[in-house]
């Protein structure tokens, strides 16, 4: 599966494993038999309830509307991810580290006209496997990627950290935790992110922050995983 690196504004760079093209398309059938199971439900209660129009208007608009914004409204309120991208551990991402905001699952929401809805989602299966980077053109114009939210790390999930002896610590205080602090922190990161449980994740890094005095804009799980890359190489450099 490809990698794509992100360089963060504080000057972090993050590796994400790129959601392959078979996830994508799993995720999507499952969005869509959400959205048709959701059309049916509103067809038969409307078929019970029988066919008065200002009723039948109220239904229409009440089905709709939510199937219509459906991608747009749950990746805006559920953190990048539509929920068959939640069932695929897939989720979408900013490409210089920052969260994406509404102009961005905007722009991904329009120009899912042209990828998905043009030949059967050819378009966007095309684009994706062209650049590399986990795009389609929503996402080549939000400036996005969908990767995958799985754990990865080489060794297995709880395994330390390692660094290379270029690598440059983003934060020195990362010294001032102790060796089952850090143990700690790998495993919380690991069932926060196997789970998906952001709030853990916020907890965690308010924590350490707490702990070291760092301040920093750098989102939760970017902040912990550059926690225990510093604290290995500070470690391995007093070794």
């Amino acid at each position: 599966m490809s990698t794509i690196r992100v360089q963060t504004a504080q000057n972090v760079t993050l590796e994400y494993e790129v959601a392959s093209v078979g996830e994508r398309i799993v995720a999507a059938l499952i969005d869509g038999l959400i959205l048709v199971a959701w059309v049916v439900l509103w067809l038969l209660l409307f078929d019970l309830l029988g066919s008065n129009k200002v009723l039948a208007a109220i239904l229409i608009i009440v089905a709709g509307v939510p199937a219509v914004f459906y991608h747009l409204l749950c990746e805006l309120f559920f953190n990048g991810q539509s929920l068959g991208k939640k069932a695929r551990h897939i989720k979408v991402i900013r490409l210089d580290g920052t969260r994406p905001g509404f102009g961005d699952y905007l722009l991904r929401w329009i120009l899912r006209i042209v990828d998905t809805g043009i030949m059967s989602g050819l378009i966007a299966v095309v684009v994706i496997l062209a650049n590399g980077r986990g795009q389609r053109l929503g996402d080549l114009a939000a400036g996005t990627s969908v990767v995958s939210t799985r754990p990865r790390q080489q060794g297995g999930p709880l395994a330390p950290a390692f660094t290379d002896t270029d690598y440059m610590v983003v934060f020195p205080q990362a010294a001032a935790l102790q060796d089952h602090d850090v143990a700690t922190i790998r495993q919380l990161l690991y069932k926060g992110l196997e789970h998906e449980n952001y709030e853990l994740l916020n907890e965690v890094a308010n924590k350490v922050k707490a702990l070291t005095g760092i301040q920093t804009q750098l989102p939760d799980e970017a902040f912990l995983r550059t926690i225990l890359r510093d604290h290995a190489h500070l470690a391995a450099a007093q070794a």
